[in-house]
């Protein structure tokens, strides 16, 4: 019998802003929170799970070593569950998943848990940077001396798109928008654990509007239009998956919320750096047979305003189903978490709504990305 991936839980917390409530959690702990949650609301016993594959990108300080096996240890968990750290840049808990993914399909693993951390109120953007040049002299000179900065790169593919200021603006608006109309629906609360008196998202700005954003100055070139309000919140939170076959959810009494139809991974250009879900979304859809127009919500990972709308530009899809939540520029981008956060809201999206596919991608630092596509399993399957 072919083994099928499912997913039979997913949790987070709520993201807190830079400096607001999760200040003084330390990553591990915030960790262990949503593992704990993860095996309460499933029921599991820790002991069925065969590995955790932990994203995190700035691995210094507080999220130093090997956050995913001390995750496990602050959870209580039996010293016997193995632990792993993953860093594919943004996409690093969204990699948890597909490595999890693999594991199963491959039979080697049967239960495994991928998610990802990022408390960037204690470990800064860029501390893992401070003191070297990571990708050395050759790269450099490959490509002009380019310094892979982000912002400069959401620059350039705006004025490459012809986005103008106001456009992204607007699109920075509707982000905050969506997200408070799902934050006040209650779209949210099932699938969040409360963390050190904090059970909602906190980046939601109720009230943007292009006007008030026009007030920000460009946060990258003087006469630029990418800036702190139309580009993803520094953020600090976690999410946890839990990932087995369809045979061993039915052995363990799970009832499977999702199955795992494809995953992709593409690297792309690193000087546009951001433009790789574009690229990633056709091979997904190629993989698993789906045509885009089947597609009933798109998780597009809101890094700069410019990444979501060109992505749009270039595959047609229908504006109504990308992000109807909201994004990162309202919700947040706690970095190795935001893979896990997406994933674990678009599960519970697509649950409320009865939408059978479901598609996540995510641009990532130096020009990769990944894309996942998850199918709703029904009552009964």
């Amino acid at each position: 019998m072919k083994r099928e991936a499912v997913i039979v839980g997913a949790v987070r917390t709520a993201v807190g802003k830079r400096g607001g409530g999760l200040r003084q959690v330390h990553p591990a702990d915030l960790s262990a929170t949503v593992l704990n949650a993860l095996a309460e609301r499933t029921g599991i016993d820790p002991e069925v799970v065969d590995d955790v594959v932990w994203g995190c990108v700035s691995q210094i300080g507080d999220q130093s070593g090997n956050i995913g096996r001390y995750a496990v240890l602050a959870a209580g968990w039996p010293e016997s569950i193995p632990g792993t750290t993953v860093n594919r840049a943004c996409g690093s808990s969204q990699q948890a998943l597909d490595f999890a993914v693999q594991a199963v399909l491959s039979g080697q693993q049967d239960v495994v848990v991928a998610g990802g951390v990022e408390v960037m109120s204690r470990v800064p953007l860029g501390a893992a940077r401070a003191d070297g040049m990571p990708y050395g002299p050759h790269v450099l000179d490959r490509y002009g001396g380019f310094s892979f900065d982000q912002g400069i790169s959401a620059e350039r593919i705006a004025e490459k798109w012809g986005f103008s200021r106001d456009r992204l603006d607007a699109y920075a608006a509707l982000s905050h928008e969506r997200a408070a109309a799902a934050q006040d629906a209650g779209a949210f609360t099932a699938q969040t654990v409360p963390v050190a008196g904090v059970d909602a998202d906190e980046g939601i700005r109720r009230g943007t509007s292009v006007a008030t954003l026009a007030k920000l100055k460009p946060s990258f070139q003087d006469h630029g239009v990418i800036h702190a309000g139309n580009a993803s919140q520094i953020s600090d939170g976690a999410a946890a998956l839990l990932v087995t076959t369809a045979e061993k959810a039915r052995e363990l009494g799970l009832a499977p919320l999702v199955r795992c139809l494809a995953g992709a991974v593409v690297g792309s250009d690193p000087v546009l750096m951001l433009t790789g879900p574009i690229p990633a979304t056709g091979k997904v859809l190629r993989k698993a047979g789906v045509a885009l127009a089947e597609i009933g919500v798109f998780e597009v990972n809101e890094a700069f305003a410019p990444v979501p709308l060109a992505w749009l530009a270039e595959t047609g899809a229908d504006p109504r189903r990308l992000n109807p939540l909201g994004g990162a520029i309202a919700l947040g981008h706690p970095l190795g978490a935001s893979g896990a956060v997406l994933m674990t809201r678009m599960i519970h999206h697509m649950r409320g709504h009865g939408i059978r596919y479901g598609l996540q991608t995510m641009c990532e630092g130096d020009g990769t990305a990944n894309a996942t596509l998850v199918e709703l399993v029904g009552p009964g399957e």
